[in-house]
């Protein structure tokens, strides 16, 4: 699998000029939100100052401030996700809004809307289908907090070896997305784990995709985070193994077939040693014990084998869904006819 570029080591300039290559596509903005009325007007005026032509969504996901209010009194199309979770908010997003390129953001003021033009001309400009801005890169100290960062390190560490990839932040929520890559997403998660099923099914499906550095900032006053460091951050490890059993059954079921197989052959070797000696099986039911854990193992990695045609089948089957979507370059294209 060809692993994404690290990301270009870039601070996008305070005055950045919006999207020149995009002009004549249709782009999107799309923020899902939950009790932000403290900062969801200020990214709204954020990205429509970096992006004029754009517009501008805010899913509101059950806030029980003025979140809706103020997102529509700065000029924002106001949606609205009964069922809780960011990953049933961006479901609902992919499903019912059309563009060419969309720009996927929080609604806590901490993404920098003027780093939105450099990203989608790097989409743009290379036929990518996914450019992630990650946050790593930072002025305030406060902002990404060093229990995050660290279980960011571990996460996307477990990522980068499971899928072959080259990633420093797979849980960046500040994402380009093309109409090809969003049409194509399954979106089966429900929380905070979206951005990690979003990065693996790039990855999965070979998609061609980049990170570019951008500024990240502290939450503003009385904004409060709805990541739970230890709970979000077990769901997203949870979410990890189940893409690599769906994914990688060779490599999960393979896994579990050695660690059987190293029990069973643990249990074994006392009896087997035992009856070198004495030619007796004194220990009938530790060698029973040790037949069935070896039989587990077998089990194990015949499933593993099983499922990797099965798997192999619903890649082509994704992946023909994926290419019979146009490109961003095919998209621009017909945007330079239409003007």
């Amino acid at each position: 699998m060809t692993a994404a570029p690290r990301p270009d080591p870039i601070a996008p300039p305070a005055d950045a000029q919006p999207s020149v290559s995009a002009q004549g596509m249709a782009i999107a903005v799309i923020a899902p939100c939950y009790n932000e009325e403290v900062s969801v007007g200020d990214v709204v005026a954020a990205f429509r100052k970096a992006l004029p032509a754009a517009r501008i969504y805010v899913y509101d996901n059950n806030s029980t401030d003025r979140t809706v209010e103020i997102a529509r009194q700065a000029g924002a199309q106001v949606r609205s996700e009964a069922r809780q979770g960011k990953g049933n908010v961006v479901r609902r997003m992919f499903a019912d809004i059309d563009a060419d390129i969309y720009v996927m953001v929080d609604g806590d003021n901490t993404y920098h809307a003027d780093s939105a033009p450099i990203l989608i001309d790097r989409l743009i400009e290379d036929d990518l289908d996914m450019v992630i801005g990650t946050r790593l890169h930072s002025t305030e100290a406060d902002a990404f907090r060093s229990g995050h960062r660290f279980g960011n390190a571990v996460l996307t560490g477990s990522v980068n070896r499971l899928f072959g990839a080259q990633l420093v932040d797979i849980l960046s929520g500040y994402r380009v997305m093309s109409r090809r890559f969003v049409k194509s997403f399954p979106a089966l998660s429900s929380g905070f784990e979206t951005e990690t099923e979003l990065t693996i099914h790039a990855l999965e499906l070979r998609t061609p995709i980049a990170e570019i550095e951008t500024p990240y900032a502290v939450r503003p006053e009385g904004s409060v985070s709805k990541l739970n460091t230890w709970g979000d951050g077990f769901r997203i490890l949870r979410t990890i193994l189940k893409l690599v059993r769906e994914f990688r059954p060779v490599l999960f079921y393979g896994g579990s077939a050695a660690v059987l197989c190293l029990l069973a052959l643990s249990l074994a070797w006392p009896v087997f040693a035992t009856y070198l000696d004495t030619g007796l099986v004194p220990r009938l039911p530790t060698a029973i014990l040790a037949t069935g854990v070896m039989l587990l193992a077998f089990l194990s990695a015949t499933a593993g084998l099983i499922l990797e045609n099965v798997s192999r089948g619903r890649w082509e089957q994704k992946r023909m869904a994926y290419l019979s979507l146009p490109s961003v370059r095919s998209a621009r294209a017909r945007a330079d006819r239409d003007r």
